[in-house]
């Protein structure tokens, strides 16, 4: 019995016995989000670094609560002039570096093993194979996002309500600061995940996403005053950190105002790396 094969493979039965091409499989964006939702669940090394970002959030926010409560002169200043609900989530710091590195290993993994070729291959539209891979990407960051910073917020607004400090999700801005968490996540994973899409190198694309995120605002640390606050308020850890405020800084953008502009950080770099990623060789 003969048989026509189907470009992939598929074969389909035909009329005297013989089988037929069931016709050309099309490759959609519902198929390509599903592939990197199974691929972000089954690489081991995504589900340590989520889990790191996770626990190491939640516990140095922890950590830092219980520090503050302890210090008679930390306390009364967080009473006077700090911002409960942003101490609370103290750990978001290290949360962000963890975050980096997941968003700039969703795309540069497979560009060190050669499986991006694969992935281009059963979908030759590239740029829907990047916008899978950010979409799914960025919702889990949200989630681990916003399961950090509720956790966080709430077991430190217990410590401290135990000092004379009460703060609720009710209270003017603390529901948007606490969920501003997973937003502030997401955008970082999406600012790392397009270095990663322009880099093509992992150890590249975390270097300067740390760079960005974390060096920059050390080193503005030495500048003149004047200079310090002008240049201070538009780099990235300030202007997406300023979402999780409840009072605004002096020198800086407001909450959302900030933090628009940290998404606008982000979308020129995905801009940049989906224009690369269309132009050169896999």
């Amino acid at each position: 019995m003969t048989t026509a094969t189907h470009p992939f493979g598929a074969t389909a039965p035909a009329p005297g016995g013989m089988t037929a091409p069931i016709g050309p499989v099309k490759a959609t964006f519902g198929g390509a989000l599903r592939s990197e939702w199974t691929k972000i669940r089954s690489v081991r090394s995504t589900f340590w670094t989520l889990i790191v970002a996770l626990v190491a959030t939640v516990g140095v926010s922890v950590l830092v609560a219980l520090g503050t409560v302890g210090s008679k002169s930390a306390l009364e200043d967080l009473k006077t002039t700090g911002d409960p609900t942003m101490q609370t989530m103290s750990g978001f710091i290290l949360g962000m570096l963890a975050m980096v590195v997941f968003g700039a290993m969703a795309i540069t993994a497979e560009y060190s093993t050669g499986m991006i070729r694969t992935s281009f291959t059963s979908q030759p539209r590239r740029s829907v194979v990047l916008a899978a891979k950010a979409l799914v990407m960025a919702l889990v960051a949200l989630v681990i996002g916003l399961v950090s910073s509720f956790a966080s917020f709430l077991i430190g607004a217990r410590v401290f309500s135990g000092h004379g400090i009460h703060v609720g999700l009710g209270d003017p801005h603390v529901l948007r600061a606490v969920a501003g968490g997973g937003l502030f996540f997401a955008v970082t994973a999406l600012l790392a995940f397009g270095l990663g899409a322009v880099l093509r190198h992992t150890a590249g694309s975390i270097t300067a996403g740390v760079g960005l995120m974390f060096l920059l605002p050390v080193l503005q640390s030495f500048l003149p005053g004047s200079w310090r606050d002008h240049i201070g308020k538009w780099l990235p850890l300030n202007t997406g950190g300023n979402i999780m405020t409840t009072r605004n800084t002096e020198h800086m953008f407001t909450a959302w105002t900030g933090f628009g502009i940290f998404a606008l950080y982000a979308l020129v770099v995905l801009i940049a790396g989906f224009w690369l990623t269309r132009k050169r060789d896999a």
